[in-house]
């Protein structure tokens, strides 16, 4: 149980979404839905295919506008902003799907992360600006262990260091809240056990936001879980909490014969 003492320093909400509801024609993809995001947590939303969680993601993200209710980030109303202003909140995302650029190196994705921050465009002159992203992207190679890689091409990385690349591409811009999408998707067993280490490593960096479908990183990342289903959210705990609710147990994890 969380005490009085450890709970003073996570109080302040970063993310704040109310009664949200989604609705593509006729399909209802969010029913209402709530959610807050304490400063230096990682919160993980959970659930399969179809539960709503990517959608949720892409309203916070700003990349759907909800049909009704309201986002609120670092206090400022999100609800129809764009996603191009979250990172002038200090939030950044990745994909699911890579956003890298094979045919660059790890360095010139990092720096194009770190100039795209700074609303920066590309020249054929290198400035002190420039020297500075490059000084950023090396930082955030090593960060995401990819400092053996910082000139290698993207093409050239296996899957697992893409999604490495992907996150440090996140970090390299110094957010504030790093959104997540599906980091371990695609990841052999050893390269999620990387990614676990990885991501626990980040602690205190910034506000993590994650969602996931992966069991083990969800419990092995998360200090808490919103379980999902059918655009609604069914729990709500630390892992062991919602390891030994029976809810999910029945839903989720497909046990106890619920339909």
């Amino acid at each position: 149980m969380t005490t009085e003492a450890t709970a003073t320093p996570t109080t302040t909400t970063v993310v704040e979404v109310r009664s949200v509801v989604v609705a593509f024609g006729g399909l209802l993809a969010l029913k209402g839905i709530d959610l807050d995001v304490v400063r230096g947590e990682r919160l993980v939303i959970l659930g399969p295919n179809g539960a709503g969680k990517t959608t949720l993601f892409n309203v916070i993200a700003g990349d759907v506008v909800p049909t009704r209710g309201s986002v609120t980030i670092q206090d400022t109303d999100c609800t129809t902003l764009p996603s191009r202003r979250r990172p002038s909140l200090g939030v950044a995302r990745t994909y699911q799907k890579a956003r890298s650029f094979p045919g660059l190196t790890v360095a010139e994705n990092l720096e194009l992360a770190v100039s795209g921050r700074r609303g920066r465009h590309l020249s054929m002159v290198r400035t002190a600006a420039d020297e500075t992203a490059r000084e950023r992207a090396a930082e955030a190679a090593t960060t995401v262990w990819l400092d053996d890689e910082f000139d290698t091409m993207v093409a050239d990385l296996s899957h697992g260091q893409k999604r490495q690349l992907e996150v440090g591409m996140a970090v390299a811009t110094d957010p504030d809240i790093m959104l997540l999408d599906e980091p371990a998707s695609g990841l052999s067993r050893g390269e999620r056990e990387r990614l676990i280490e990885l991501l626990g490593d980040l602690a205190g960096h910034s506000t993590l936001l994650l969602i996931e479908h992966d069991m083990d990183v969800a419990f092995s990342v998360a200090d808490r879980i919103v379980v999902m289903a059918d655009g609604e959210a069914i729990a709500e705990g630390t892992p062991d909490e919602i390891g030994d609710n029976s809810l999910v147990n029945d839903i989720y994890l497909g046990r106890g014969g619920g339909a």
